[in-house]
């Protein structure tokens, strides 16, 4: 059996976040609930991944206001529709405590380790597990083969 003995490397950084709340394209953060937890209904696309597939390192989400104790939830999906299951699956998860708007102080954004290959057209997904009034911005950073 013949194995890649090369390392590979990145040919494009790729930075991408969610333009989306989730609600049919209302441009804005991610506010919305989603209690189906199994990567169905509401989500947000915050990376897609290239022609040749992509490295994604890390997940950030940063609130942008005062928000309600939640929880984000990481789903891989196969490029495929959401709306089915089997295209789903719940990578990890993200405590997101309350946070409150201060002029002082910088909001304490949450992150994810990913550090894995994604294949070509396989996306992240993210939803929230309570509404929120601020909301969060979610960002991926990787790069694209």
């Amino acid at each position: 059996m013949a194995a890649n003995t090369s390392p590979i490397f990145t040919l494009t950084p790729d930075v991408a976040w969610g333009a989306a709340d989730g609600n049919g394209g209302t441009a804005g953060p991610l506010k919305t609930a989603n209690t189906a937890m199994d990567g169905t209904g509401t989500i947000l696309t915050v990376f897609t991944a290239g022609v040749n597939g992509s490295y994604v390192s890390q997940l950030i989400a940063r609130p942008t206001g005062t928000n309600v104790a939640s929880v984000l939830r990481v789903f891989i999906n196969n490029g495929s529709t959401n709306a089915t299951i089997a295209n789903n699956a719940l990578y990890t998860e993200l405590n997101l405590p309350a946070s409150t708007a201060n002029a002082a102080a910088a909001l304490q954004g949450q992150f994810a380790l990913l550090n894995f290959a994604l294949p070509a057209s396989y996306k992240i997904n993210v939803t929230l597990g309570t509404t929120v009034a601020a909301g969060y911005v979610v960002m991926v950073q990787g790069g694209d083969y």
